[in-house]
């Protein structure tokens, strides 16, 4: 056979087909090792084909799931995604780690009126459990054509589950926060109140959320996660002493008003601060009349404790000195007005006896040598004329005339023309006594190092010793003597204040205050209580603030001195002890 005859039989043998169990003949060789290559060659085909649908379906899920996690989560009616109903608020702590506002965890019900199958069967199911159930907006609700509707917010565990036992189909729950605050109305206007959604509204609520914590929750950037606990310089002992004052006060006075604060004369902290009327932040809806803050977020004329700064100014601008004599023989007439004192003494009178009988006309006198542009350059100086800075985002502007003139110098100078809060008023204090330094207030804690770095240097140290020594004579021999307590040293300068009504001044409608520091000879605290338009018993308004404001002074200390670390001395040289027989 020749050479090409063989080539061909060969191709023709690798070309036939054996199949066993089609019965053909079995073959082997180069025909068995052919076939053999072509199933693997096959097999391999396959695996590989369902690998690659494998990771096409993989892909395809998976880019689904990178689109859904990338886009915008639906906003259904006033829902908000759970998270960030569920985001904490940071506790809000006293001085002393006393809790004076917390969340709590709580569910509010929802509807999705789609699923509801019997609208007014549902209706009356549900008012069976809230027995105070808006009927018709109910049932508005659940007869609309939305996917979603709020009923009730923040419910307790036991209407829960009683409308859990109710099954009605398309009621739901979401879990949500309450604010809590466990102290009431004790330090309401200092704490502040959150609305339904947890967001601060007010106080110190309000200022962590301008801290960065509404940025957050904007941005979805916040979780349930418990925050850091913010501690306030407030005292909650001393706090609740000072509004239980206060509301015996008015009680007692029949007043409109009341307020008082506590101030660390080194460091500048709010150790209290109460104003009345005021309101149960866990519920402050009906309280609206409590809202404000009169403390920081009114303004009042406040009378004659203005003479403490206009004797400062004089004494600082030493055109004045504690030896000179003024003549207040004589009422002084200007611009049609007629200055007078209210208990004249109709003599010339020594700066202590000006500061002593709360002389108008001395007063206005000491303000004439110091000069217009003076006296205004002063008040600024101590904060008086602008508005004030702290945490406490309530702060009034204090007002005063456009154009300062003679005759608006010397009504300031005692009090009237200028209107400023009375926690300004009690911080400018501050400085009259603790050495000439102006601290702005904080409601957060502050050591005396820190106090230091903002402290602004505004009157000479000698007449922060002068005005120690007017505040001391007056504690033992003028108006400031039922602020007085035993075994504490207290000092300080009453103000009557006539109100404006109609834009006249009316003399049986009075805003009194007492501004205080103990103990006088190196104060660690500076007091300031006011009550507004207070009645006497044969109520004509007539009470003076030596009757009303400083016994109110008198009490605070009374009952909070020892908690605030003052120790009582008691004999001529502070060394004896008080001992009971």
């Amino acid at each position: 056979m020749s050479f090409l005859s063989r080539i061909m039989l060969l191709k023709s043998q690798a070309h036939f087909s054996t199949d066993v169990q089609r019965g053909g003949p079995v073959v082997s060789g180069p025909t068995f090792k052919g076939t053999a290559k072509r199933k693997s060659e096959m097999a391999k085909t396959r695996v590989g084909l369902m690998i690659a649908g494998f990771c096409v379906v993989y892909a395809i899920i998976g880019g689904r799931l990178v689109q859904y996690g990338q886009a915008q989560p639906e906003t259904v009616s006033s829902i908000l995604p759970a998270d960030r109903l569920m985001a904490s608020r940071p506790d809000i702590l006293d001085r002393n780690g006393e809790v004076l506002a917390t969340d709590i965890r709580t569910v509010s019900l929802f509807a999705e009126p789609h699923k509801i199958v019997d609208p007014d069967e549902a209706v009356e199911r549900l008012a069976t459990v809230l027995t105070d159930l808006d009927i018709k907006g109910t049932y508005k609700k659940l007869s609309s054509e939305s996917r979603f509707q709020w009923l009730r917010r923040q419910l307790t565990p036991k209407q829960q589950s009683q409308i859990l036992a109710l099954g009605i189909p398309g009621i739901g729950f979401r879990p949500e926060k309450r604010r809590f605050y466990p102290g009431g109305a004790t330090a309401s206007h200092i704490v502040g109140y959150v609305n339904i959604d947890n967001r601060g509204m007010t106080g110190m609520e309000k200022y962590i959320d301008n801290q960065g914590l509404a940025d957050l929750r904007a941005l979805g950037m916040t979780t349930d996660a418990p925050l850091e606990p913010v501690k306030l310089s407030i005292d909650l002992r001393v706090q609740n002493i000072v509004r239980d004052v206060l509301v015996d006060a008015m009680v007692k006075f029949k007043s409109i008003g009341a307020g008082g604060v506590v101030l660390d004369a080194h460091t500048g902290e709010v150790l209290a601060m109460a104003s009345l009327p005021d309101f149960d932040p866990n519920n402050p809806v009906g309280s609206e009349e409590g809202w404000l803050s009169r403390m920081a977020n009114g303004t009042f004329e406040m009378g004659s404790t203005f003479k403490s700064f206009t004797i400062a100014m004089g004494l600082d601008s030493g055109k004045v000195s504690l030896k000179d004599s003024f003549d207040a023989r004589y009422p002084i007439r200007i611009g049609g007005f007629t200055i007078k004192d209210f208990h004249g003494k109709n003599r010339i009178l020594t700066v202590p006896e000006i500061f002593q009988y709360s002389s108008n006309i001395g007063t206005a006198k000491v303000a004439d040598i110091v000069g217009i542009d003076a006296h205004k350059e002063f008040l600024t100086r101590l904060g008086l004329l602008t508005k004030m800075e702290t945490e406490l985002p309530e702060v009034a502007m204090p007002t005063q005339p456009r154009t300062w003139k003679k005759i608006s110098s010397i009504t300031i100078s005692f009090g009237h023309g200028v209107s400023t809060t009375p926690l300004q008023t009690a911080v400018a204090g501050v400085a009259l006594v603790n050495g000439g330094k102006l601290i702005e207030p904080t409601f957060l804690p502050r050591t005396r190092e820190q106090a230091d770095l903002v402290a602004k240097q505004v009157l000479k140290p000698s007449t922060s010793d002068d005005m120690r020594f007017l505040f001391q004579w007056n504690g033992i021999k003028g108006s400031g003597k039922n602020a007085r307590v035993e075994g504490f040293d207290v000092g300080g300068k009453t103000g009557t204040a006539d109100k404006v009504v109609n834009g006249r001044y009316v003399g049986d409608k009075n805003f009194n205050a007492f501004l205080a520091a103990f103990p006088i000879d190196n104060p660690r605290y500076v007091v300031l209580t006011f009550i507004d338009e207070p009645k006497t018993d044969k109520g004509n308004g007539a009470a003076l603030a030596g009757n009303s404001a400083a016994p109110m002074v008198a009490d605070i200390i009374r009952r909070s001195a020892a908690i605030l670390g003052v120790e009582p001395k008691f004999g001529e040289d502070g060394s004896a002890l008080l001992v009971s027989y």
